[in-house]
């Protein structure tokens, strides 16, 4: 019995969360929506057993793209589409894009010809702009994949529920030390590229609210998301 526990410990996983969805101010008229990616994870494939980013929705479609040029004849999983409707309004739109981006990770994280790639795991596990997610994964920089990742300074060590993690510090730095914070609305994330999330907005407080009581729907601890 005693076997079977060890062999069962011993078994890799990656487990990943999308949560806690904010609204990151461009400018005093525009926002975007990102949202917080954890990894928790044995597999000797990343470099960091813990770690929690944000990235936006337009990120993650760059991600799938590069992705299938390297995965060949392989067909990814679809992200969730883009809407033309889309509105940081409405909590119910941003917790089924969540919900989707949630699945598309759930899958891609299982492929290991996936998992052989840089620039996925410099975007699950560095603050690294897109532009420089490029660079480093090309071996442009004057850093390498693993020192963009170490130099991520999430000071996460555990996370078993939702109200453990939510009560961690959480900051990550890019690899020229530039700090983005993860809480409240305040200073947007570098952009990317432009998407139809960069919405104009008046006020995003109450938006706030109305999504952290959508999120008892969503993912909470060491449960999956829901469909």
């Amino acid at each position: 019995m005693e076997a079977v526990i060890d062999n069962l410990m011993r078994q890799e996983f990656v487990s990943v969360w999308v949560r806690d969805p904010q609204i990151q101010r461009e400018d005093f008229w525009h926002a975007h929506i990102d949202y917080e990616v954890c990894i928790q994870t044995n597999s000797m494939c990343f470099t960091k057993k813990i770690s929690c980013v944000r990235r936006r929705y337009s990120e993650f479609v760059w991600l799938r793209q590069r992705l299938q040029e390297n995965a060949l004849l392989m067909e990814l999983p679809k992200l969730p589409p883009r809407n033309p409707f889309f509105s940081l309004n409405s909590a119910e739109q941003v917790n089924q894009r969540m919900t989707g981006l949630q699945q598309f990770l759930d899958v891609i994280l299982q492929n290991p010809v996936v998992l052989s790639d840089s620039c996925l795991h410099l975007f699950l596990q560095s603050q690294l702009s897109i532009t420089k997610i490029e660079a480093c994964a090309s071996g442009q920089t004057r850093f390498s994949v693993d020192q963009a990742i170490q130099r991520c300074g999430c000071e996460l060590r555990r996370f078993h529920s939702e109200e453990e993690l939510a009560g961690e510090g959480k900051a990550c730095f890019d690899s020229d030390g530039e700090s983005t914070s993860s809480s409240g609305l305040g200073q947007s994330s570098e952009a990317v590229t432009a998407s139809e999330e960069d919405t104009p907005i008046k006020d995003a407080t109450p938006i706030k609210e109305e999504l952290f009581d959508c999120m008892s729907a969503s993912v909470c601890g060491e449960q999956k998301v829901e469909p």
